[in-house]
């Protein structure tokens, strides 16, 4: 091989090297998908529960987008109401979704059977996207009474062991009563208290993001031994 011929190889492995830029790991998208608990009610934006999980995400290594999915105000039949439409405006399928709903069924006193209702067509939905699910629950306190709170509070392990889905048992773990950890109208997280929630529910989600296959890569490119012409790149 001629000096000229190695030189001329040699330009050629750079070029290709410079027309395909290092594959990145690709980006895992997580939807949360709730109320205000999930929207960050009264928060700066980068203080929301999908934002500090995303942080947290980060924080750790990963190439993760967490997509604040969530509606103050927002109730189980809302949320039924607009999943469909939310699913089919995203760029690309999530690979995990969050959904945390029901907490203003019960502040509300909404009908159990009509919370379950709503939360199994949703649980139905993403299942039938194929995308798995992390189910937050809420619990309702005897003040509401026991028949009201025995219907309420087991909704949340029937739908995750009839679906299939992770249960995460309280999404309020450690906030609720907890006046250091709650706005002046001693219901919605402050910014501590969503670090808290984000905190307890990271291994769960963690454990979710592990378990999923490995995403597909790009084959590698090969160059026939000589040659001087770098493959074409398309673009879409």
């Amino acid at each position: 091989m001629s000096f000229f011929s190695a030189l001329s190889q040699l330009f050629a492995s750079i070029i290709l090297l410079l027309s395909f830029p290092a594959l990145a790991a690709p980006e895992r998208t997580v939807l949360a998908f709730g109320d205000s608990l999930t929207a960050g009610y009264r928060l700066r934006a980068d203080q929301s529960f999908p934002a500090q999980l995303e942080a947290s995400l980060r924080g750790e290594g990963r190439t993760v987008r967490v997509i604040n999915a969530g509606v103050s105000g927002e109730t189980t039949s809302g949320g039924r109401n607009r999943l469909a439409r939310t699913l089919d405006g995203l760029k690309q399928k999530p690979d995990v979704a969050i959904l945390e709903l029901g907490a203003n069924d019960m502040l509300r006193m909404f009908d159990p059977r009509t919370t379950r209702a709503n939360l199994d067509a949703m649980l139905t939905e993403f299942n039938r996207r194929g995308i798995p699910v992390i189910l937050a629950g809420m619990f309702t306190s005897t003040g509401l009474g026991i028949r009201y709170l025995d219907a309420f509070n087991d909704i949340y392990p029937d739908l995750a062991k009839k679906h299939g889905v992770t249960l995460y048992p309280f999404f309020l773990k450690g906030v609720v009563f907890n006046a250091a950890l709650l706005l002046d109208d001693g219901i919605h997280p402050n910014r501590e208290g969503v670090a808290l929630i984000t905190k307890n529910i990271l291994p769960t989600v963690r454990k979710m993001l592990d378990g999923l296959p490995a995403p597909k890569v790009a084959p590698a490119v090969t160059v026939p031994a000589g040659s001087t012409d770098a493959p074409a790149v398309r673009r879409n």
